[in-house]
């Protein structure tokens, strides 16, 4: 009987494993859909532009570029990277949710979902005279008729706070090593 319980125990997933290797998929499910969400929103609600508090705005606007409007004009390669960094963000996000800490597998699926939402908008949201372009209505840094940083959205936003999660881990991580 003794033999039994200790096989089991060996072989058993521990539960904190198996809700961190979830919390990837999980996270970048929800990113997604909340993404969509507030980009359909956006394409019925948020133009004209409207001034929601201080230098706040929502603004529609559409990019066929990559981040921060590079790459105009090369949409098809944009999206094949695009593509590429998901596939390879889903393998990635398996491997780490195996043996890295909470934080790093929940900002893997921001970044995954940030990337699948605007993924999404290059190959199924059709906006007519915007084809392949990505839906972006957040204006955080308007002063007049100057914008202070890049017109955004929510999976923008997912990707950088995921970036800046996993650099600080790594970055803890090093320290304690070294």
């Amino acid at each position: 009987m003794q033999e039994r319980r200790a096989v089991r125990e060996a072989v058993a997933v521990p539960s904190s494993l198996t809700a961190r290797r979830l919390a990837v998929p999980v996270v970048a499910a929800a990113v997604t859909v909340g993404d969509q969400a507030s980009k359909t929103w956006a394409l019925h609600h948020a133009s004209p532009a409207r001034h929601v508090i201080w230098t706040l705005w929502f603004d529609l606007t559409f990019n066929s570029g990559a981040a921060f409007g590079l790459g105009r004009g090369v949409t098809p390669l944009v999206e094949a990277g695009v593509f590429v960094v998901v596939a390879g963000l889903v393998v990635v996000g398996r491997r780490a949710a195996w043996g890295d800490r909470w934080p790093v597998a929940f900002a893997l699926g921001l970044i995954l979902g940030g990337a699948a939402g605007n993924l999404g908008d290059r190959f199924f949201r059709h906006v007519p005279r915007h084809p392949g372009a990505v839906v972006d209505f957040v204006a955080a840094a308007r002063v007049g008729q100057h914008d202070w940083w890049p017109v955004f959205n929510v999976a923008d936003s997912a990707i950088v706070i995921g970036v800046v999660v996993i650099a600080a881990c790594y970055a803890v991580r090093r320290r304690a090593d070294g």
